[in-house]
């Protein structure tokens, strides 16, 4: 899964942080989410703007910053 068509980076929007698709729910909160043992199902019902692909792609987001991939804010 790519994460280019999904995550945006606008310094206008939450200090630049990578968000999903130019909304105001950064990769960061995703994962936070996710961490703290809320399912996939959960995100979207809680924020139904979000597709299930755009939690995907935030996951691999994440996993390319980790690679070294993604530089960061």
């Amino acid at each position: 899964m790519s994460h280019v068509d999904r995550i945006t980076i606008d310094p206008a929007k939450r200090g630049g942080k990578p968000c999903i698709r130019g909304l105001r729910i950064t990769v960061y909160d995703i994962l936070d989410y996710l961490a703290g043992g809320m399912t996939e199902e959960q995100v979207l019902a809680d924020f139904p703007e979000l597709e299930r692909e755009d939690i995907r792609a935030s996951l691999a987001f994440a996993a390319d910053r980790e690679r070294g991939f993604v530089a960061g804010p």
